[in-house]
């Protein structure tokens, strides 16, 4: 079409025809393939009670698998163990998700100025209604478990904004608190108005929905392998929708990230720097594994008060004395869950560093991963000997949580 205005012609997406039909090919079949409804009858339907007497997932996908917790379980602390792993886990997605709505949003403003983005952000507000409905099921399951076993919150929290620490549990302080928060508020402000960081803000996006992708194609096993899927537990369903979603979430983050960022300008030297901070600050939130849940890289002393409420509830009922002594013997020895979670950890750096083949303005230390290079099980097992010490000689009391306000089939 000429130009009518005699304006000199933008570089527009649909000069780039392959491009442009992969993406109309990922977003019409995700709208095809669209879980929400899936999801939100599974969650409506759920009731502790009916799926309490199965696993969720995998065997080996159950808190503290591999330990000496697991190992001197009976079978229905197995089971509740099993149960727990998928709670914390999706907690954690839960808080992966609200950022992701917020900054799909921040991306979709800064793309929908460009000619021709306006498929872009059509398949980023339809990503966007299927994590709220990925929420919203999370919070349902996990917060009736918690309230049947505990009546409080252990792994749960209330919902939060999408400026919050995105690890549950984090290396982290007030100050360094804060700083993210700054750096989070930032971004959206500068990717709202500034087309390359919204479309690198994908590449960010496409390391962390890596892991995720990694992890929960193996929960998903769970039902697919299940003998009678009409019967199988609803935890188990939901896990399977959730990755089929996030499989064309995936897809979407590797075209942003890899082929559609090919389209504009070359990027400035700041756009560059702030982009590697971005991918810095994903290597520094994925720089620890987590013997508690093998495929979330929480930071374990972060983790010691949850373990230890869980370990003095009624559902193993230990004395103080025997909580601490069962913590130290899960976190400060080598164990086969120890190990299978630091195999983990190295699968996802290897994985990160394969994506970031094509992203030619990523620095050096962050193509090969270099902050998540530095963990390791002897470091693992000196932080833990160290971090228990201070935290033995302490106190494990912390502010009372409110009880759950969930209706109970």
């Amino acid at each position: 079409m000429n130009n009518i205005f005699n304006e000199p012609k933008p570089n527009t997406l649909l000069e780039h025809e392959k491009i442009y039909r992969k993406l109309q090919l990922n977003y019409h079949r995700n709208q095809k393939q669209d879980q929400t409804a899936s999801i939100d009858q599974a969650a409506s339907a759920f009731s502790y009670s009916n799926c309490q007497q199965e696993y969720w997932n995998p065997e080996e996908f159950s808190l503290l698998y591999g330990t000496p917790l697991w190992d001197q379980s009976t079978p229905s602390q197995r089971l509740i163990l099993n149960h727990l792993y998928w709670v914390a886990y999706y907690s954690q997605i839960i808080s992966a998700e609200i950022a992701t709505i917020l900054f799909n949003q921040t991306s979709a403003a800064g793309l929908y100025a460009q000619e021709d983005f306006r498929l872009v952000c059509d398949m980023l507000d339809l990503e966007s209604a299927q994590e709220r409905a990925h929420i919203n099921a999370f919070k349902t399951i996990s917060e009736q478990v918690e309230a049947t076993l505990f009546g409080k919150r252990i792994f749960t929290y209330p919902m939060r904004g999408p400026y919050t620490e995105t690890m549950v549990h984090a290396d982290t302080n007030a100050l360094k608190t804060w700083w993210k928060q700054l750096q989070l508020r930032c971004f959206g402000m500068l990717s709202s108005g500034n087309t390359f960081l919204a479309c690198q803000y994908f590449t960010v996006r496409g390391v962390r929905t890596l892991n995720g992708k990694l992890v929960q194609h193996k929960l998903s096993q769970y039902y697919q392998n299940h003998p009678d899927k009409e019967n199988a537990p609803i935890p188990a369903k939901i896990s399977y929708y959730h990755f089929l979603d996030e499989s064309f979430h995936f897809n979407s983050s590797t075209l942003l990230s890899h082929e559609v960022v090919t389209c504009l300008k070359k990027p400035t030297p700041f756009e560059i720097f702030i982009a590697n901070l971005g991918l810095r600050g994903c290597q520094q939130d994925h720089a620890n594994f987590s013997v508690a849940i093998n495929g979330i890289f929480w930071y374990d002393p972060a983790l010691y008060s949850a373990v230890y409420q869980l370990l003095r509830s009624p559902v193993f009922a230990m004395s103080d004395a025997d909580a601490k002594q069962m913590m130290q013997d899960c976190f400060t020895q080598e164990t086969e869950g120890l190990h299978r979670s630091y195999q983990t950890h190295q699968e996802a750096r290897a994985s990160y560093q394969v994506y970031l083949e094509k992203v030619d303005y990523a620095w050096k230390s962050n193509r090969e991963m270099s902050i998540m290079a530095a963990s390791s099980i002897p470091r693992y097992l000196a932080t833990h000997k160290k971090a228990l010490s201070r935290h033995f000689s302490g106190s494990f009391t912390h502010p009372q949580r409110p009880l759950l306000q969930v209706a109970l089939d």
